[in-house]
């Protein structure tokens, strides 16, 4: 349903007129409303706070005293998108480090390590992520004899693309004193040839091996990584992200680019349960910081691994590795413990679960928990990407999120059915099976995994096809989400998941003046695959332009 605004001032303002910095007329504007329906505008009124007055459909109450006015030329406007599920600074690292994430072969993957390698003669350890073996159709892992072949003068260490899995050569191996003898931690698996030697291949708690000897980031480093990451983001429309993994090393990292007066971008942090620091979050206080840059809404919780490497916790076996039922990090005493430390203390649980296993392990754990803990806590599952379809029903019991990334239906649906067959994914990235069951649905990309782009999530959520409109129709297409609802997942439910409503996500008074102008009406859009092309012209956030594109980018 779509509201049309009437009247001067369309919606009423907070307050009686007063002074206004901006008036913005001339949009084609869209917000979602409090009830999930689909407001249109024409301008907005922005106050010296950078918070909206109100928003219109004809002209601006003459009361106001408006310092200036920007006619939008009829472009469209939409909310500052937001991601639920990001690691900031990972994309940031990503960007300044090794990046394979658009390799398609392992000798294309080779040739790209060595010529980076040969350009950076001064790095003690060469380090990179993006790695995919199913987009190479290698068949197997790579191994440390790959990279021996390219690099053997130095330590190497690729994470895989969903940072669940690490690539080491024998020069990583030897500084991190891996041998035949060398046991997998529990919720981790070093993987090993006919002859039980290490492979090379580390998967989820065994990366912990290698990490551990990788020398840390300069404090340099990390400022540059996390501007290049609010640069990014912007540039594709976000304005707020769930950071799902904060290091304590990251967080203050942010709080010295606010005090530095260098971060515009909203962060949402979870502060990360592997991180040994993560107790902190426990003594130190969650209010937002000044203009609401960044808060400490919650810690993450990891339950499982990844269906690209096999780590993610099944219930049965996988269809393509017969014994092998994927990683269940923690006992159902420990998940509990972990998410009743956080909650006795104020602070939201997210929880990491992929597997149907694990997706059942933390269902029961919420059920559990709520009863204890009665209010509004938000629980939010993480990817809630296999789910075993007896267990939808649970998903709109005590105010869960399901907080999923729809690009990664459409980058995982071949490996998932061959890593589990159709018969068992009818529960598989099933948006409209959340939504029919009560649950708030709140979308993200999990970049640097995917790409930040939010409208390829977009196009993804209302086809379920690809980027080449594969397969037609969509995959398992009963589970595809409207327009509406997909925008209402990315701004109104993503601010609400991480209980930033009344603040960010919609265009309506009160809130910041976070938006976008792009270049096309994707509300209307006929082609959805055109959706996944559009481009942000402008971003801006509390009323002030951060962002825009250059002619010719």
């Amino acid at each position: 349903m779509i509201r049309f605004l009437f009247g001067l001032l369309g919606l009423i303002a907070l307050a009686a007129p007063a002074s206004a910095q901006t008036v913005i007329t001339n949009v084609n504007g869209y917000t979602i409303g409090n009830d999930g329906s689909l407001i249109r505008f024409r301008g907005l009124v922005i106050g010296g706070d950078g918070k909206i007055m109100s928003i219109h459909q004809e002209e601006p109450n003459p009361a106001y005293r408006v310092e200036r006015t920007i006619d939008m030329g009829g472009r469209t406007m939409l909310p500052g998108l937001i991601d639920a599920h990001g690691h900031v600074m990972g994309l940031g690292v990503a960007a300044l480090q090794l990046d394979l994430s658009d390799t398609n072969s392992l000798a294309e993957a080779q040739a790209r390590i060595r010529d980076y390698a040969a350009a950076n003669p001064g790095l003690p350890w060469i380090i990179g992520r993006g790695w995919n073996q199913e987009r190479w159709n290698l068949g197997r892992f790579p191994t440390a004899a790959d990279l021996d072949s390219v690099v053997g003068d130095r330590p190497v260490w690729l994470s895989r693309v969903d940072g669940h899995a690490g690539w080491a050569n024998g020069a990583a191996m030897r500084a991190a004193n891996i041998t035949n003898d060398t046991q997998s931690p529990g919720g981790g698996r070093i993987e090993r040839d006919a002859s039980g030697r290490p492979t090379g291949i580390f998967v989820d708690a065994a990366e912990g091996l290698i990490d551990r000897h990788v020398p840390p980031p300069t404090q340099a480093f990390l400022d540059r990584a996390l501007a290049e990451s609010q640069r990014l983001l912007f540039s594709v429309g976000i304005t707020t992200a769930a950071d799902m993994g904060t290091t304590m090393t990251d967080y203050q990292a942010m709080i010295r680019a606010i005090a530095a007066g260098e971060s515009r971008l909203r962060i949402l942090s979870y502060l990360s349960s592997s991180d040994p620091r993560w107790t902190d979050a426990l003594r130190r206080p969650t209010e937002w910081t000044p203009e609401d840059r960044l808060r400490i809404v919650g810690i993450k919780v990891y339950s499982d691994g990844a269906l690209g490497s096999r780590g993610a916790w099944l219930k049965e076996d996988y269809l393509d590795a017969h014994g092998n039922h994927g990683l269940g990090f923690l006992t159902d005493a420990q998940i509990r413990q972990q998410m009743e430390a956080a909650a006795a203390n104020g602070l939201q649980v997210a929880v990491h679960a992929i597997g149907d296993a694990a997706n059942a392990q933390l269902l029961s754990a919420i059920e559990d928990l709520a009863r204890r803990f009665p209010g509004d806590r938000r629980w939010r599952v993480e990817h809630a990407q296999i789910v075993d379809p007896a267990d939808l029903a649970r998903f709109g019991r005590n105010g869960i999120i399901a907080s999923m990334q729809p690009v990664h239906q459409t980058s995982d649906m071949h490996m998932a059915e061959a890593r589990m067959g159709l018969p068992r994914l009818q529960g598989a990235y099933a948006w409209r099976g959340m939504l029919d069951n009560g649950a708030r649905l709140a979308f993200g990309s999990d970049f640097p995994v995917e790409s930040p782009n939010p409208f390829h999530g977009l196009a993804a959520a209302i086809s379920r096809e690809d980027a080449q409109g594969r397969p037609p129709g969509g995959w398992l297409p009963t589970q595809r989400v409207t327009i509406v609802e997909a925008l209402d997942a990315f701004t109104r439910t993503a601010a609400y998941a991480g209980f930033a409503e009344g603040r960010i996500g919609q265009l309506l008074p009160g809130r910041h003046a976070d938006f976008i102008i792009i270049d096309r009406d994707v509300m209307t859009e006929p082609d959805q695959r055109r959706i996944r092309d559009t481009q942000v012209l402008e971003t801006w956030v509390g009323g002030a332009k951060v962002w825009e594109r250059s002619a010719g980018r």
